[in-house]
C-alpha cells in the first residue's frame, strides 16, 4: 500500500493528509474556534458559500443547498473558468449529529461515490477537524489524488479559520 503524509502549513495552522489505506483518505486540521460553530459553517449555506470553494482553483461557489438532517440532502454548483455548465456535487447526509459528526454521500460519480466523515472536537476553545473520505475503489482514490481535488483543503481550511475568527461567539 502506497502510504503517504503531507503536512501543508497555513498561517496558523498545519492541515495534515494522510493516506490510511487503498480506500480511505484522512485530513486533519485545528481550526480557531468552537465546535458548534465550526459545525454552523459546514451545515448553512450562506457560510458554506463563504469558504469552501478555494480562491487559487478559479471557481466560484454559484448555488448551495444544504438540508443538513439525517436522510437529508446537499446539491453544490460551481462556475467553472471555460465551461458553460455548472459542475455539481450532490448526496444525501448519512448522518448528523450537531457540533460533533457529519456524514454524507458523494453520488456524481460513476462508481457510486466516496463517504465522507468529519468530525468536530472541541478542546480549550479549538475544533480538532477530522475529515475521511473513504472511496469505492483504489482507483477512485488514486484519480481524486492525481486530479489535486484533495489538495483543496489547506486553503479551504484557512478560509473556515477566517470565517470562524470573525463570527461572533455569543
Amino acid at each position: 500500500m502506497d502510504q503517504r503524509v503531507t503536512e501543508t502549513t497555513s498561517s496558523w495552522h498545519a492541515t495534515t493528509t494522510e493516506r490510511r489505506s487503498d480506500l480511505e483518505l484522512v485530513v486533519t486540521r485545528t481550526i480557531h474556534g468552537p465546535a458548534r460553530l465550526v459545525f454552523e459553517a459546514w451545515t448553512r449555506p450562506e457560510l458554506m458559500k463563504r469558504w469552501w470553494a478555494p480562491k487559487s482553483f478559479g471557481i466560484t461557489l454559484v448555488s448551495c443547498e444544504i438540508d443538513a438532517r439525517t436522510g437529508g440532502t446537499y446539491r453544490f454548483e460551481f462556475a467553472v473558468p471555460g465551461t458553460e455548465e455548472p459542475m455539481a456535487f450532490f448526496g444525501r447526509y448519512l448522518e448528523v449529529v450537531p457540533a460533533e459528526r457529519i456524514v454524507w454521500t458523494n453520488e456524481e460519480g460513476a462508481e457510486g461515490g466516496s463517504v465522507t466523515t468529519v468530525t468536530f472536537e472541541e478542546k480549550d476553545g479549538r475544533t480538532l477537524l477530522v475529515v475521511t473520505d473513504r472511496y469505492p475503489s483504489k482507483a477512485a482514490l488514486d484519480e481524486a489524488i492525481a486530479s489535486g481535488s484533495t489538495g483543496a483543503y489547506p486553503e479551504q481550511f484557512d478560509e473556515l479559520d477566517a470565517l470562524i475568527a470573525a463570527m461572533p461567539r455569543s
